[in-house]
């Protein structure tokens, strides 16, 4: 499309202004999310500058909750680096499908970007790509944008800790699904996009119901997802 067909919004709108819009679901789920997380971390016993190096460093927001559970449980530093290393190891998955997009990349750009990812970039970086949406400083921009709110919501917490005995009547909880789902939007383009969708928040919940809590997200995921494989397969068989 050539650039003087474009809305004049798009037009004038600047890599870094893209990024924060493209961004704000985002940001409105980590920012409530890290200060849980900054209260948490410091009722568990972590040090307040420990607990923003790990959201500098780790930037892995179940890693991080699930790594402040078990050093308040006096967990071992080696329990504690193999639970949160295997929680992560999805990573793997989410690099392989968004590599494709990055072949042009120098090493230093893909390892920045590697560093940075997290499930919900990823969500929106695949969206992007898909459209070839792939230029280096929107991408980082994004990025960096998120990883910002995830910190200044943990040193928000922190701040808080003191005044907070508990985040769970604030229903701060509810800010990762309600992320989630904004994302999710982006993401369908097809009737089929959303019976998938429909059917995994559906199963999931049976599920869980049903008494499978601790894998119910994971098997809804799997059977969702090849039901649409198979309806996707079924369809282009048909109107060929």
């Amino acid at each position: 499309m050539n650039s003087a067909t474009l809305p004049a919004a798009n037009r004038t709108e600047s890599p870094l202004a893209s990024a924060f819009r493209q961004a704000l679901p985002i940001i409105l789920g980590y920012v409530p999310v890290g200060f849980a997380y900054g209260v948490l971390a410091q009722k568990s016993g972590l040090s307040g500058i420990n607990t923003v190096l790990m959201s500098v460093l780790v930037f892995a927001g179940s890693a991080q909750l699930i790594a402040v559970g078990l050093f308040a449980a006096a967990a071992s530093p080696l329990t504690i680096v193999a639970t949160t290393f295997i929680v992560n190891l999805r990573h793997l998955l989410m690099s392989a499908a968004l590599a494709p997009y990055l072949r042009k990349w120098s090493k230093p750009q893909l390892a920045l970007f590697s560093y940075e990812m997290t499930d919900e970039t990823f969500a929106l970086h695949a969206g992007r790509f898909a459209k070839g949406e792939t230029a280096p400083l929107e991408t980082f921009g994004i990025n960096v944008i998120a990883q910002s709110a995830w910190v200044g919501g943990t040193v928000l917490g922190l701040a808080a800790s003191t005044l907070i005995t508990d985040v769970k009547p604030i229903g701060l909880d509810y800010a990762l699904p309600a992320m989630f789902i904004a994302l999710l939007l982006g993401q369908l383009k097809s009737r089929l996009h959303l019976l998938v969708a429909v059917t995994a928040g559906a199963l999931s919940t049976v599920l869980m119901l049903a008494g499978l809590s601790q894998s119910h997200v994971l098997a809804a995921t799997i059977l969702a997802a090849t039901l649409g494989l198979g309806a996707h397969a079924w369809t282009k068989r048909r109107s060929s």
